[in-house]
């Protein structure tokens, strides 16, 4: 029986409007908040990460590693929502858009990859990840990967009112009963 699990979002990044989004950076209350989260209990008792191919989420990952000896690799599947076809966009738009792609899960908005395309993307990674080992993993990814990764674990349609509470966030979650075992807690 695999060990428990957990969906981790990267912390507070640089922006850069310059740079790809993929690109960028954990700040560096990012990267104060990723050495707060490698102090939590749970962390110590993973047995391996998994982290999506994006920079902020590497970065976390090399944090909880470094402090906990932890083997990680990286899964490209596990990348937030595909955003090419707009590149970075000011928050207020970002987030008219964000409402958009979680309200139309079958429908691309503004060229964006389906919320529903990324949710079958980002659960059978998880799913690979988990289906042979007896092991708890922690998975470091993006805020829509772990919003669409819960919605499907609670058997819930897509729906943005299930978000993280803010960049830094993780869940608990049962990969052989596949349920989460809460909701959303902000790292501190």
């Amino acid at each position: 029986m695999a060990g428990p699990c957990y969906l981790i979002t990267h912390p507070e990044v640089a922006v850069d409007p310059g740079t790809e989004v993929t690109a960028w950076s954990l700040s560096s209350a990012g990267r104060a908040r990723a050495e707060r989260l490698a102090a939590l209990p749970w962390v110590a008792g993973l047995d391996r990460l998994v982290s999506s191919a994006e920079r902020k989420a590497c970065e976390t990952a090399e944090v909880l590693a470094a402090v906990h000896g932890l083997a990680w690799t990286v899964d490209a599947e596990l990348g937030e929502n595909d955003r090419s076809a707009t590149g970075f966009l000011p928050p207020e738009e970002f987030e008219r858009v964000a409402d958009a792609f979680f309200a139309r899960p079958e429908q691309s908005v503004r060229g964006w990859e389906t919320a529903r395309h990324a949710q079958r993307r980002v659960v059978g990674a998880v799913r690979r990840h988990t289906a042979t080992r007896d092991e708890a993993v922690g998975f470091v990814a993006h805020g829509a990967v772990g919003t669409l990764l819960w919605c499907d674990l609670e058997r819930v349609p897509v729906d943005r009112r299930h978000d993280q509470p803010g960049q830094g966030s993780w869940y608990p979650f049962d990969p052989v009963r596949w349920t989460a075992g809460h909701g959303w807690v902000r790292i501190s």
